[in-house]
């Protein structure tokens, strides 16, 4: 599940011998000088899901933000390391040709940038090269298909006048084009009926390959019954406070938050930064919990 002190995954898609895509370790992140990220640790290996889950408030987002490179997200200490390369002082946009990428929970409508230019705009400037327009459009028209989205979609303004539905259907469309080493999404679910929501699944899903990875946030465990990550970490007042497979998940939709908290209260006598856990980890680490 985890290991004692970096919450390192172990799942069969890893090589121990090669470098994580992505590490982060002991990550503090203050936003106008409030700390949010008070001491993340996370390991995530190429072909690995992981969620992260929690209450409104807790760190999740501030997270995301900050590993795209967020002006407003300062990062007081701790690493970030991508592939081996520290990124903590990376703009957005090194990080993208890096193989980062963020969909967001709340797309920005941009008037007057039809979608067809933006994504066109966006695509060379991550690869690094001008595509052929005949052959964007056949990798876009494929992608399209696949999402269920409509030719009328590409002369429309960017999330102008979109619904909910819409303006997921693009942050995924987009990921799609980008094809990210690293893709982050922010809770994507939100907003979506239950068609929108296997469509977007699906796209995600296709997101995910051998030499890639995936951080889904979300605060429920209903996108999990169609993206099924190896990995479930819950987020607490800018920590991750436990880890476990699949099954924490399905616990957490059937018990809340509160059994977690109520788990994480200090243990009588080991001091007054113990935790509890499954295991004889230190008691910096997150608990492993949810396995069965």
């Amino acid at each position: 599940m985890t290991s004692p002190n970096t919450n390192k995954s172990t799942g069969s898609n890893s090589d121990s011998s090669a470098i994580p895509l992505l590490e982060i370790v002991d990550l503090h992140v203050n936003v106008e000088d409030k700390e949010i990220l008070k001491g993340v640790n996370l390991t995530i290996n190429a072909g690995e899901i992981h969620a992260i889950m929690g209450r409104n408030g807790s760190g999740k987002s501030t997270l995301s933000y900050a590993l795209m490179g967020h002006p407003r997200y300062k990062v007081t200490s701790g690493k970030m390391l991508y592939k081996g390369q520290e990124i903590s002082e990376m703009s957005p946009d090194q990080r993208a040709k890096l193989g980062l990428a963020l969909a967001f929970q709340y797309p920005v409508s941009i008037p007057g940038v039809s979608v067809s230019n933006f994504l066109r705009k966006t695509v060379n400037a991550v690869r690094g090269r001008d595509i052929p327009v005949k052959e964007f459009r056949l990798e876009l028209k494929a992608l399209m298909a696949k999402l269920g989205v409509k030719d009328e979609f590409l002369s429309r303004y960017v999330n102008d006048g979109f619904s909910g539905g819409e303006k997921k259907r693009l942050e995924i469309l987009q990921l799609s084009m980008l094809n990210p080493s690293l893709a982050i999404l922010d809770e994507t679910d939100s907003g979506l009926d239950i068609d929108a929501l296997k469509t977007v699944s699906e796209g995600v899903n296709a997101l995910s390959k051998a030499d890639t990875a995936i951080l889904l946030i979300t605060h429920y465990q209903r996108m999990l019954n169609y993206v099924q990550p190896q990995f479930v970490h819950v987020f607490q007042d800018g920590k991750i406070v436990a880890s476990g497979g699949s099954e924490l998940a399905l616990e957490l939709e059937d018990r809340g938050y509160e059994w977690v908290t109520s788990e994480m209260q200090p243990t009588p006598g080991t001091g007054p930064n113990a935790t509890k856990t499954s295991s004889s980890s230190s008691s910096s680490s997150p608990a492993v919990v949810g396995a069965k």
